[in-house]
């Protein structure tokens, strides 16, 4: 019988830097069959410089939702988003699935999906704050907004704390790190969750 995979949980505040630390460790484990990047659907328009991720209408969201087509979904800045139901399948094979989700959902995750390993994603407020002005789709009040979201939203568990302050690619690596060690230990991170 396979071993299945683990949901590996990529949280943290808008700004400290999840989708660029997602896009570089996909692009480095691109041969590695043990681990599946999710692609998220959201009901906001695909962007230069952003996530790459599926564009769905509000509508087809709702449509979709409704007939099951999401392992997990939630509701943040005026945006409906979702993890296809489709990569539980890939758990049931024995891949690994690594998707940036809400904290807010982690606890339903674990106790939905184990085992689930959250990795949390953190900056300084500073650095958060200039990496959200330099993406530039939000006004200023709407990045105070999200810093004061992002300290908040009450504690939740996570397994480990990569730090995104310094350099883009040494982030990179302590990522890439983390995920070798889940993907390489599922029982040590089944027994945590």
């Amino acid at each position: 019988m396979t071993e299945r995979g683990t949901l590996i949980l990529v949280v943290g505040p808008s700004g400290a830097g999840k989708d660029s630390l997602i896009a570089g460790a996909a692009a480095r484990l691109s041969g590695d069959a043990r681990i599946i990047f999710a692609q998220r659907v959201i009901t906001r328009p695909v962007c230069d410089g952003g996530e790459r991720h599926t564009e769905i209408s509000r509508a087809s969201f709702a449509k979709l939702r409704g007939a099951g087509g999401f392992m997990l979904h939630w509701q943040a800045h005026g945006f409906d988003y979702g993890v296809p139901q489709a990569l539980a399948a890939d758990l049931d094979a024995g891949r690994s699935v690594v998707a940036n989700v809400s904290r807010t959902i982690v606890a339903e995750a674990r106790g939905r999906f184990p085992p689930v390993a959250a990795v949390a994603i953190s900056a300084s407020p500073e650095m958060i704050a200039a990496r959200l002005k330099t993406r530039g789709r939000e006004s200023d009040s709407e990045i105070d907004s999200r810093i004061l979201r992002a300290n908040a939203i009450p504690t939740y568990q996570v397994d480990v704390t990569v730090e995104n302050d310094g350099p883009l690619d040494a982030a990179i690596d302590r990522f890439v790190a983390v995920l070798h060690a889940i993907i390489g230990q599922p029982a040590i991170i089944a027994a945590q969750t």
